[in-house]
């Protein structure tokens, strides 16, 4: 049997190897480049490719390692998705209105990711500023799904997950307003985490909605999720909502079996109607899995997350209006020359044209709800409902320690299929915005395909700051069901 690939190793197999010294980091990371090479034109998983600076940070980490001052990510490629700050690179978010901006100053997470010798190769392609669940809203080009080029990676971090799922790097970072690292991953076959409220700085992260926006990991195997999760975890004193509390050591929870272990399974989530019968089948086949190994699964409800489509749409673009009032032309980024004297117009131009459809609609859905005469009724309502949102999770952890449900409510679909029907598209979120709301973490890992070959994924939700629990369930029941090993048909460009 042939050896895998280089660009095709998980992360903590080629820590081993590069420790071993089988192979060098300038070895692993040009094995990745050219990876990106063949397989980008046939997904657009990314905007910028970082050859020069990941060659560079390559040669540091063999330095590194020679030296036996290597840790868990020291000489690993990765991307990040581009809504995070990178002083070498342009960070455009996907938007006409950054394309040519480059940042004076890393985020908090690269910040980490360079401290512990990672290796960039590049930025991911998204939706624009992040508003969108399918990676069609990008200015730039459209990710395509590498199990099927023909569907939707899933969104907003659908290059990050495109990246990992067709090798192209071996772990990303992306950003969750509402799903947006768990419904990708779900779609292209791989593990994605969202950590609690606070757990990750956002110092660094180009905003959408500031209450409900957070880093996560993107990776091919849960352990590799943990690695990630671990090594940009923790306080920073530039982001007032971080949150001062230790970070546990996630890897040292990927042991054991789940007997023990109490999976709540929401009644509201598996009868929501527009629930494909392929994913209801891979979750209760889950569900088995788990009760057979062990765990106590019982039904509970989340009486107030029929409501969290609707009040998710008045906050998230209530905030994304007031943190994109900063892009109008005069401090940095796009402006409309062809306006010459007239500032109210050039405003109007500049950002017509400098945003995309789905973020200008966000952008005047949130306007309206914190207009006067509107605030009460709209914004305000939303804010009672999150309030009781959070309420059901609090009741519902005090009878499991587990949340078990699906991630979408269907496989990814066609590109182009829900591009005309908003509403039709956010009820793509319709299981993950409510982790947002709260502020609770959850992951997806995959639990099987469909009949035509797509992955579907489980979505795990625990309690604030109960990453150690989630990921401990996701890694015991990726090492039962066997699942994750399997490698995308990837075709290539025609």
């Amino acid at each position: 049997m042939p050896d895998t690939p280089l660009f095709a190793m998980s992360i903590h197999e080629a820590r081993k190897r590069l420790d071993e010294g089988d192979i060098s980091s300038v070895e692993l990371t040009e094995s990745v480049l050219n990876r990106i090479r063949e397989a980008e034109p046939a997904v657009d998983a990314y905007i910028t490719v970082c050859r020069e600076t990941a060659l560079r940070q390559a040669e540091a980490a063999d330095r590194a390692i020679a030296e036996k001052k290597a840790g868990p990510l020291t000489g690993i490629p990765l991307a990040v998705k581009d809504l995070i700050c990178t002083k070498e690179h342009p960070t455009t978010c996907a938007s006409r209105m950054l394309s040519d901006f480059i940042p004076p100053y890393d985020a908090t997470v690269m910040e980490k990711l360079n401290q512990a010798g990672a290796v960039l190769v590049g930025k991911t392609n998204m939706d624009e500023f992040a508003m969108g669940s399918s990676t069609e809203n990008s200015a730039f080009k459209i990710t395509k799904n590498p199990w099927n080029t023909d569907r939707i990676p899933g969104g907003s971090s659908g290059g990050s997950a495109a990246a990992v799922a067709s090798d192209m790097c071996l772990g990303s970072l992306g950003s969750d307003t509402g799903g947006s690292i768990r419904q990708p991953a779900s779609h292209c076959g791989v593990v994605g985490v969202k950590p609690t409220y606070g757990r990750v700085s956002r110092y660094g992260l180009v905003a959408f909605a500031s209450s409900l926006d957070q880093i996560g990991p993107i990776a091919g195997n849960v352990e590799d999720a943990a690695i990630l999760l671990e090594a940009i975890a923790g306080h920073d004193p530039r982001d007032s909502t971080s949150i001062d509390r230790p970070v546990p050591a996630y890897r040292e929870a990927l042991a054991g079996d789940v007997s023990g272990l109490t999976i709540g399974i929401p009644r509201e989530y598996m009868e929501t109607e527009g629930l494909d019968p392929e994913v209801a089948g891979a979750v209760n086949r889950a569900v088995d899995i788990f009760r057979s190994a062990g765990a106590a699964c019982i039904d509970i409800s989340l009486p107030y997350t029929h409501h969290a489509v609707a009040a998710y749409y008045l906050v998230a673009p209530a905030e994304a209006s007031s943190n994109l009032a900063r892009y109008d032309g005069v401090k940095y980024g796009f402006r409309d020359a062809s306006v010459k004297n007239d500032l109210k117009e050039m405003y109007t131009e500049t950002r017509s044209k400098g945003f995309g459809a789905e973020v200008r609609r966000r952008i005047l859905l949130g306007t309206y709800a914190l207009s006067s005469g509107y605030y009460d009724a709209y914004y305000k309502k939303a804010s009672q409902v999150r309030t009781l949102i959070r309420q059901g999770f609090s009741e519902a952890f005090a009878r499991c320690d587990v949340i078990l449900s699906p991630v979408a409510p269907t496989a990814a679909f066609p590109i182009g299929e829900k591009a005309d029907d908003p509403l039709q598209m956010y009820l793509s979120d319709i299981f993950t915005l409510s982790a947002n709301m709260a502020g609770v973490p959850g992951l997806s890992v995959p639990c099987g395909f469909t009949a035509n070959g797509l992955p579907v994924g489980l979505q795990l939700t625990g309690n604030h700051f109960a990453e150690d629990t989630i990921l401990h369930a996701a890694w015991a029941f990726e090492q039962i069901a066997g699942l994750g090993a399997e490698k995308p048909p990837l075709q290539p460009a025609a």
